[in-house]
């Protein structure tokens, strides 16, 4: 390869950017290129490694012993720790046949000494290493925006009327199909575009007569987008001719819908406002139905944004949670308006379910209420079954308000509680788990708060007690082994090479701060935030909440980077991820996510003395 081709390739691969134009060309003079059979060994364990490795094709494993710690691929580095602390502790043999650029120790090490931002990256902390990432994947991640097709946006439905129709009759459609735009046909075939600010501007400014034709104030010369176009493209278009909208069209020719300056706009910024005003506008479930289908697109945006997954699971919780307070008031009884509280809870209780997964709610009736036990579990098991057709799967354990143990009255909802705490068993401290994270989705939250204030009343002051509540962590392991290699199952033949990102990192996490905030009696139930509210209160100190809140974002960011891609290649949706998928940055930041999610763990074992329970 040429020098040019040298450095573009040395600045294609983070963190390697931040190369000064100097340090790139010094980088690519003393770059070799070296070419390798299967099975052969470029570095040893124990040995003062010579070079850096830039794989340009093929597959090298990482080893201890016989066990495959990591495995490197195209456009991947490795091993800068070993270069920097000039001993290398695993092995590095190819898998394949390889091609590799190799650069020299020296080189390297002379180059991390002048480059503070190079420096800074290999010798971060990892919750530094975590926010470098997130803002690099932003970065790169922008550009998805330039190939986002027509279709993806807000795309008005195209209403077509004869050209002589009369004003009346046109506003009357426009009102009637909830559109902001006519498309007009004449006797030749020939179209025009009439809007709603032509009947403002031209009808009643001018004093028009109503049985007028419409045909008179439209506007002729339409311009034509294809559904398959970009977006950027559109956008181009209408500011080259000033317009406001174009039409579109789909392959065969015809016209398909309309496209404005504001659906290009909410695109551009996900459109999450003009979603939530039309959830509050909705008038029927369909229209609902309709605004929370939009939801994964508004996801997907966000995401390759780069927009920080806290954020997007917060503002997804917001607006699902709108959904069903929405749905609750167009299709509850009269009788359980304002006397009774939907509450979701588990993750989408604590704003970090993003996708929809599954239903977790309840319904907390006011005593007082005068419906029957039977039409409010008549009305719950339509309201179920409403959330399914709008997305929301249901529960495989049940945990719906169709089901009458999550749907009673605020009293019985006291007994379960006492019940919970003063009798503990698995299923009771899921239970009280489950309903600790519950967070009100309709406007009285007065119930579940007063529910929450009986359970800190009536909650344990015994260590013994969380002892319990926390020791399930203890049946959940972390999948990196000794030596810093990911643990695969070896039973799971379904999911060989993966590995459970929940199960393994973000469980431990959640019902660790879980634990702490109860025993606490924490209002919080998002888990970040219970972290900073742990962190203020002296129980985690400053460096590990940091190291937390990042590691957590990143294994949620994970999580949802391998749904999206199931989702777009259409399998099934789970807390699984394939390590060989993530690149060697990935793969590092990983790793360390789980060295935080073992010390957490280590630090409930340690408080609750969980080796004894």
């Amino acid at each position: 390869m040429s020098i040019l081709e040298q450095t573009t390739f040395i600045k294609s691969i983070h963190p390697f950017e931040n190369l000064t134009k100097v340090q790139r060309e010094e980088f690519a003079e003393n770059l070799d290129i070296v070419y390798l059979k299967k099975d052969e060994v470029l570095q040893k364990q124990g040995s003062e490694p010579e070079n850096l490795y830039f794989i340009i094709k093929g597959l090298v494993q990482e080893k201890v012993d016989e066990e495959v710690m990591s495995i490197y691929s195209t456009n991947e580095f490795f091993d800068p720790i070993s270069l920097i602390e000039n001993y290398s502790k695993h092995t590095f043999v190819t898998a394949q046949e390889t091609i590799c650029y190799t650069l020299p120790r020296a080189i390297f090490i002379k180059t991390l000494h002048e480059n503070s931002a190079l420096e800074s990256f290999f010798f971060q902390s990892i919750s530094q290493k975590l926010n470098a990432n997130i803002n690099n994947q932003k970065n790169k991640e922008l550009s998805n925006l330039m190939v986002a097709k027509v279709k993806e946006a807000n795309v008005h439905r195209a209403v077509i009327v004869p050209y002589n129709t009369s004003i009346f009759d046109a506003v009357t459609t426009i009102k009637k199909e909830k559109v902001p735009t006519l498309l007009l046909k004449d006797e030749n075939g020939e179209m025009y575009i009439v809007t709603d600010s032509d009947f403002r501007e031209k009808v009643i400014l001018n004093r028009m007569d109503f049985d007028d034709i419409v045909g008179k104030i439209s506007n002729k010369g339409l311009v034509y987008v294809n559904e398959n176009d970009f977006l950027f493209n559109a956008q181009l278009i209408m500011a080259k001719h000033g317009l406001k909208r174009v039409v579109v069209k789909n392959d065969q020719n015809e016209i398909c819908g309309i496209i404005d300056q504001i659906s290009l706009s909410s695109f551009f910024a996900t459109h999450t406002f003009s979603v939530s005003n039309t959830i509050s506008k909705a008038e029927t479930i369909e229209e609902l139905k309709e605004a929370s289908q939009s939801f994964t697109k508004i996801i997907k945006s966000l995401n390759a944004k780069g927009v920080k997954v806290d954020f997007i699971s917060k503002l997804i919780n917001q607006l699902n949670r709108k959904v069903m307070n929405k749905l609750f008031k167009l299709t509850a009884p009269e009788e359980l308006l304002g006397k009774a509280c939907l509450v979701v809870m588990g993750s989408e209780g604590r704003a970090e379910q993003i996708l929809k997964t599954d239903q977790d709610n309840a319904l907390i009736i006011a005593d007082d209420c005068t419906l029957s036990d039977e039409e409010i579990l008549k009305y719950t098991h339509e309201y179920t079954e409403h959330l399914v057709d709008f997305g929301f799967p249901r529960c495989e354990g049940n945990i719906m308000v169709s089901n009458p143990y999550w749907c009673r009255r605020q009293k019985d909802f006291k007994d379960l509680i006492y019940e919970w705490v003063t009798k503990p068993s698995g299923d009771n401290f899921m239970n009280l788990a489950i309903f600790y994270d519950a967070m009100s989705v309709t406007e009285d939250r007065k119930i579940l708060t007063e529910l929450k204030e009986y359970l800190f009343k009536i909650g344990s002051t015994s260590k013994t007690f969380y002892m319990h509540f926390a020791k399930i962590i203890m049946d959940f392991d972390v999948p990196l082994g000794f030596f810093d290699g990911f643990v695969f199952d070896s039973t799971d033949k379904e999911h060989d090479n993966e590995i459970d990102i929940k199960r393994g990192g973000i469980f431990i996490i959640v019902q660790s701060i879980r634990t702490l905030s109860l025993e606490h009696k924490l209002m919080r139930v998002n888990t970040i935030r219970r972290i900073k509210e742990l962190k203020e209160l002296g129980e985690l100190d400053e460096e590990f909440a940091s190291e937390l809140i990042e590691s957590f974002k990143f294994l949620l960011t994970i999580k949802l980077k391998s749904n999206l891609e199931k989702m777009d290649s259409g399998q099934t949706i789970d807390n699984y991820i394939n390590p060989d998928n993530l690149n060697t940055m990935e793969k590092d930041l990983l790793k360390d996510s789980f060295k935080i999610v073992n010390k957490l763990k280590k630090k409930l074992e340690h408080h609750y003395k969980l080796n004894y329970v």
